[in-house]
């Protein structure tokens, strides 16, 4: 096993799609970090869609996230909304201009052209392995997962429709869909 070249094919792997965030980000005046906010949110269900999950989730400082938040917003391509229940948490959504964005940007044209070059088996089998590496390395870190809501521990399906086990709140078919900030892995 060459660690050394896994870790320098990832590293280069990055690196090519950091420069395209950047170059895609340009068009419409953002910079990197203000692309993987506007994705982060497409992706989160609403116990994740914070100031804070954002911070945790790029492993970011409250600085910057709260910088790139403001950019957002001036550009309107997020909102902010307190919670219904807790005046001092903020729930970010993408705005249609922001949703707009991320799907202009994400995946770049130049990194689907490259998967369309492989073969249906050879995607799976990244995906899998990438998996694998991300889920290892997350624990390694001790950073929470952000996993699908659907492959949690505390995801409850029932007669009619979805549960949270840890809120013990109803979840929509879409929240259920997306990454939650709670989410741990289900145990076997």
């Amino acid at each position: 096993m060459n660690i050394n070249l896994l870790y320098q094919l990832i590293e280069r792997t990055g690196n090519l799609l950091r420069v395209e965030q950047r170059l895609a980000g340009r068009e419409f005046g953002l910079q990197e970090v203000h692309l993987q906010v506007l994705l982060y949110l497409s992706l989160c269900n609403r116990y994740s869609n914070t100031p804070a999950a954002v911070t945790e989730y790029l492993n970011a400082t409250k600085g910057t996230v709260s910088q790139s938040l403001k950019v957002l917003e001036t550009k309107d391509y997020i909102t902010k909304q307190p919670d219904a229940d807790d005046k001092r948490v903020l729930h970010l959504n993408l705005t249609t201009q922001g949703e707009q964005v991320i799907k202009e940007t994400i995946p770049s044209l130049v990194f689907a052209e490259a998967i369309e070059g492989l073969t249906s088996q050879q995607v799976k089998d990244i995906q899998v392995n990438l998996t694998l590496l991300l889920t290892s390395w997350q624990q390694a870190n001790k950073l929470r997962s952000f996993g699908v809501c659907q492959t949690c521990h505390f995801f409850i399906k029932e007669e009619k429709g979805f549960r949270c086990g840890l809120t013990q709140e109803p979840l929509s078919k879409h929240d259920s869909s997306r990454i939650c900030r709670e989410h741990e892995k289900r145990l076997s």
